[in-house]
Parts: structure tokens; C-alpha cells; sequence
């Protein structure tokens, strides 16, 4: 059987503000089907992890009927003085069927609390003071800048209820980042530093979730 997995509203990402990322989030869900990695509990579903022979991190991949979403992530701290850590997650979506597929951002929980997806712009350039303050630039993390994940098509709060086509044959890679909700999520050993707990992570193809479940020690640490 296909699992249930909640959604969040994905209007109520924009009338929230960024502060609030630090408290849990009160919302409606409604439940969709959803392929989770590692549970291939459902027929034709094939989960599966490689390695980037570049940088050796684990990609992780789920298949069914045609469609691949793969999947990284990574995490860094926000700004030097300021805590916290902010979530990045990058998903490709492959399309060998012959029908158009649309995609539509999911969300993120760490620890069973929703992660909003921030606000995010190419450049604060030329924004008013007002605007600079509400948004986060892709250029000022590194997990983008370093080219770690991809910014071709970051997808914020502002558009998280639009959707994407992908025709035949073709692929659509997004991202997203959110802030880890919980204070003092970093636990740190001889293995180096990694977000505790487990993040969760999904995108919405068609009408159904691809979720990839990171323990934190496989998040690659993207930071500077």
C-alpha cells in the first residue's frame, strides 16, 4: 500500500514570516500518496543510492513507472553570529514517460516539526531595506554558491503553489532551503558535525509525495 504523508498548506508559507520558523507551526494538513525512500512496500517501486564520483556524497533515487526523483542535501550555519542552520535540499526529476508530469514543491520536516521553505532571491541587489530584510540570498550560502546544489531553479515560499512541467523524455532539477526549527540541532563528534534527528524532505510529482528521509549524519555539511 502507498503510505499517507502530511502536507502543508502551501498557502500559508507565504503569510508566514521568516521569524517564525523558530517556533512549531500550527497548521492544516491533508494527506496524499506518497513513495517514501527505503520503504518499497509498494509494487514498482525501487529505491536505490549512488555516489557522485566527484565528491563521493550519496545520492539517493526513487523509481516508479517511469518517473526517477533523485535527491541530495546538505545543511550550514546561517551567518557568522547569528545560530541556527538553514537546510538545503535539491531534487531532479526524470521523466521517461510519454506524458507531460507536473511538479510542485513539497516541504520539509525535521523531527517530526514542518520546516517552511524560506523566502529566497538570486540578490538582494537593488531591494529596498524592507524587502532585504524579509528575503535570503542564494549568493550568501554556500551550499549554492560553492555549486554543492544546483540554483538553477531554487524554489521559495512565494512559489510554492506553483507547478512545473516536465515534458517527455526531458528533467527538471529544484531546491529548497528551509531553517532547522530547533535550537541546538548540531551534534558534533570524531565523525565531524551533523544535524541531529532525522529530515525529511519531498517533492510533489503529479499527485503524488517523493520523500527521502536523511538521518542527519548523511546530510553533508556544505558550509564554508
Amino acid at each position: 500500500m502507498r503510505h499517507s504523508f502530511a502536507l502543508a498548506v502551501a498557502t500559508l508559507a507565504l503569510a508566514m514570516p521568516v521569524s517564525a520558523q523558530d517556533d512549531v507551526p500550527i497548521i492544516k494538513t491533508q494527506a496524499a500518496s506518497a513513495f517514501v525512500w527505503g520503504e518499497d512496500n509498494f509494487r514498482g517501486v525501487v529505491s536505490s543510492s549512488v555516489r557522485d564520483p566527484v565528491t563521493d556524497n550519496v545520492i539517493r533515487k526513487l523509481e516508479h513507472g517511469g518517473v526517477e526523483v533523485s535527491s541530495r542535501a546538505g545543511f550550514e550555519s546561517i551567518r557568522s553570529g547569528e545560530g541556527g542552520e538553514l537546510l538545503a535540499f535539491t531534487a531532479t526529476i526524470v521523466n521517461n514517460t510519454e506524458a507531460e508530469l507536473l511538479v510542485k514543491q513539497g516541504g520539509a520536516s525535521v523531527d517530526g516539526r514542518v520546516a517552511l521553505p524560506l523566502p529566497v532571491v538570486r540578490s538582494k541587489k537593488g531591494l529596498n531595506k524592507k524587502v532585504r530584510n524579509q528575503v535570503w540570498d542564494l549568493a550568501s550560502m554556500n551550499c549554492f554558491s560553492s555549486g554543492f546544489l544546483p540554483n538553477d531553479t531554487v524554489l521559495s515560499s512565494d512559489s510554492s503553489s506553483k507547478p512545473f512541467n516536465v515534458i517527455s523524455k526531458r528533467a527538471l532539477t529544484v531546491s529548497s532551503v528551509v531553517k532547522d526549527p530547533r535550537h541546538y540541532s548540531v551534534l558534533c563528534s570524531e565523525d565531524g558535525c551533523h544535524p541531529k534527528g532525522t529530515i525529511r524532505f519531498f517533492v510533489t510529482v503529479n499527485a503524488t509525495d517523493y520523500v527521502f528521509a536523511w538521518p542527519g549524519r548523511d546530510i553533508v555539511y556544505c558550509g564554508k
